[in-house]
């Protein structure tokens, strides 16, 4: 749906006019009157609108999309883009993270397939060398909007896992309904380029930044349940924590 704020701009303004523009399309995106998903009208619409020139209404849009407020999709136009999801750091879900924040999160399996761990993924989830564990990988979206990345191994006698299973609840959610109590976990957070195949899955350029997370959760008997290697868009993701002085 394309919508049309209410746009003016002082031509006697030192501001540069393409910036007041930006600054009204901003306030109209903070304010809730351009929503997530909902379109622009095209740069020639815009022009005309504003009396301004197409360079000029192209350097406001532009500098919208550099601030992560605007996506420009082929074939589609200008879209304001869904609302960054900041997650705190607990030993929470990804999905359980945005039901709670009100998204609509959905899972899309890529694979769930049994396979022999090599060594560091066999130390990891405190398992001699070799053995099967489950390999599952997953595409979350939120607000039908690809998020992350998700790919998680877990010994073959945690939980039974099927693929109408786990698109319907988030892999921790599953885990509880199992009797399967988490209680710690070791977490590392880092960034990185995406490759091709991540570019592609999470509608991104190839070398976008993308955060990264790996973790190894622990049950209440301090059993490995499962080794997660994870990524995210950082455009749209973040990680929120609270420091206290010691």
């Amino acid at each position: 749906m394309v919508q049309r704020p209410a746009l003016t701009v002082d031509r006697g303004s030192p501001v540069p006019l393409y910036f007041q523009l930006a600054e009204q399309l901003e306030a109209a995106i903070r304010e809730g009157t351009l929503t997530p998903g909902s379109r622009l009208e095209n740069e020639v619409q815009l022009a005309g609108r504003c009396g301004l020139s197409r360079p000029t209404v192209r350097q406001a849009i532009q500098h919208l999309v550099d601030k992560g407020l605007l996506v420009r999709k082929r074939g589609v136009g200008t879209q304001v883009v869904q609302a960054h999801v900041r997650r705190p750091i607990e030993l929470t879900s990804l999905y359980d993270d945005l039901a709670a924040d009100q998204r609509s999160p959905r899972t899309k399996v890529l694979e769930l397939a049994t396979v022999p761990a090599g060594d560091d993924l066999a130390k990891d989830l405190g398992l001699p060398p070799g053995s099967d564990v489950i390999r599952l990988r997953r595409l979350r979206l939120s607000d039908s909007e690809p998020l992350a990345l998700l790919t998680n191994h877990l010994p073959t006698d945690i939980v039974e896992l099927t693929v109408e299973q786990l698109e319907g609840h988030g892999l921790y959610e599953t885990l509880r309904a199992a009797g399967v109590n988490l209680r710690i976990a070791h977490q590392t957070i880092g960034a990185r380029g995406a490759t091709t195949a991540e570019a592609a899955l999470l509608d991104e350029r190839r070398g976008v930044p993308l955060l990264t997370m790996t973790r190894t959760a622990f049950d209440d008997k301090g059993r490995a349940i499962e080794y997660g290697t994870h990524v995210y868009r950082a455009s749209r993701y973040s990680f929120t924590l609270t420091l206290v002085e010691r």
